[in-house]
This record gives structure tokens, sequence and C-alpha cells, in this order.
């Protein structure tokens, strides 16, 4: 699966990046990132530290706008609805270096406060540069996906929502029943997030792409969902969906 670069546009930069290389198992399929440990550093310790925890083992997908961007690292599913929140380890500091190309991994955050990423992240679906690079500080990417890993992504992109979760096997015709609530197979779990490689040469063939649009005097557009555009929710997730947009927290994971 992993033996081919996603994209020669992709690759189209400046300055190339060291890496380490971790693994996403989901239900869908597993898909690898380069992790750019050596220009993004704080950022992925950051991530590595959820991942070490196991604090990103069984967590969803839980925002999924088509062309965009598909979001998860907050929420996980407890058997019941709503959702259960991540245990966030605090913000990490912005560090906008690369652009947010498709098949990059970039962490979500706050309006208005470009270094409040927590433990969200989303996969760019498309060349998302022209936003996400200048919006809210610019977003952090912190690492893109190799081989053929944006097959998994682009299916887990495919798939039907309700309101702007993605989910399989639930018709509209449930999503609007406020009777029935999704289950666990429903949801796209990410089962684990683990090492494959963490030597620091990994992505030493990789030439990612740098953001040359971020300029000190950019003023802070602020719009840190990241909200392209979304369809209005309704049905039994319509309270959950409205909770998750306005980045509220439920029972938190320890």
């Amino acid at each position: 699966m992993i033996k081919h670069l996603i994209s020669a546009a992709f690759l189209l930069g400046s300055s190339s990046a060291m890496a380490t290389i971790v693994e996403f198992q989901t239900s869908q399929g597993s898909f690898q990132v380069n992790l750019f440990d050596q220009t993004t550093p704080k950022t992925v310790e950051n991530f590595m530290k959820y991942v070490n925890a196991d604090r990103y083992q069984d967590v969803i997908f839980h925002r999924l706008e088509p062309g965009f961007v598909l979001q998860g690292g907050g929420f996980f599913y407890e058997g019941s609805i709503p959702l259960s929140a991540v245990e966030s380890f605090g913000s990490v500091e912005n560090e906008p270096v690369y652009s947010n190309v498709r098949g990059t991994i970039a962490m979500a955050k706050f309006d208005g406060d470009p270094d409040s990423a927590t433990s969200q992240w989303f996969f760019n679906l498309k060349d998302n540069s022209a936003n996400l690079d200048v919006q809210n500080g610019g977003f952090t990417v912190f690492g893109q996906v190799i081989g053929d890993g944006m097959d998994i992504v682009d299916k887990i992109a495919n798939l039907e929502r309700c309101g702007s979760v993605p989910l399989v096997d639930f018709s509209q015709q449930k999503c609007n029943d406020q009777q029935i609530n999704p289950d666990e197979s429903n949801f796209i779990a990410i089962n684990s997030v683990t090492i494959i490689d963490n030597s620091n040469n990994t992505a030493s063939d990789l030439s990612p792409v740098k953001n040359t649009l971020l300029k000190p005097t950019t003023p802070d557009t602020g719009n840190g969902n990241n909200n392209n555009s979304s369809d209005s929710s309704s049905g039994s997730l319509f309270s959950l969906l409205m909770m998750l947009g306005a980045g509220l927290f439920f029972r938190r994971r320890r």
C-alpha cells in the first residue's frame, strides 16, 4: 500500500523535512503519515503525547466537510450519545511552516487564537492554502499522508454524513429520526495510531510545500473552525453536532 507518493503537485516544495512515520489504523483501512518532527517539533511532540498515552485509541472522525477537511482527535464513542471528549494535555504554540495542501495533516484550533490547538487535527482533502495558510495565524501542518494512504482518507470522505459526522450504514431517514442514535458500528473509528518508523530521516525524499502566504502583518481573520461550508444538521444528532461545533467537551477520557 505504502509505495508511491500521493501527488506530484504535492511535492513541489523548496525544502525537505525529516519525520517520524505513524500509521492510522481505522475501521475503514490503514494509512501512514510522515510527521515533520524536525521542522514543527512542538506540534509533533504534542501529537505524540496523545499517541503514547493511547488517547487517540478509538477516537472517531467527528467532522467531514467534503472537498475541504476530515477532522478527528477530539471525541470517542462510549456506548451512548453525547460523545466523550479526549482529555487535553493543554494547548501548543502555533508553527505555521508548511502549506495546507491536499494530503497534509494540520492542527484544529479555536477562533481568534493561533496558539489554541490541543488534541484535534484534520486532513486537508484539497489545496486549502489560500484560506488556511493565513487564517487565524495559519493552521499548523505537521505531517503528510504518504503512499496511497489518501485512497483511505478519500474513502472516508466519500461516506454519507449525518450533519457533519461521517457514518456507515446509517440512512438519512435514521438521521432525521430523533428516536434513533448511531452506535459503534456506524462511527468511523481510529482503532489506534502506532509508530512505524521513528528514524529522523524518513522524509528525506519529501519536499513539503512551504507556507509563503502568511506574513507578520497579516491580520487574524479568526474562524478557526476551518468552516468551508456545511449542511445543516437534523434529527437525533442535531444537539450533538451543535455542541461539537461550539467546541464544548463532555465526559473526559482518563
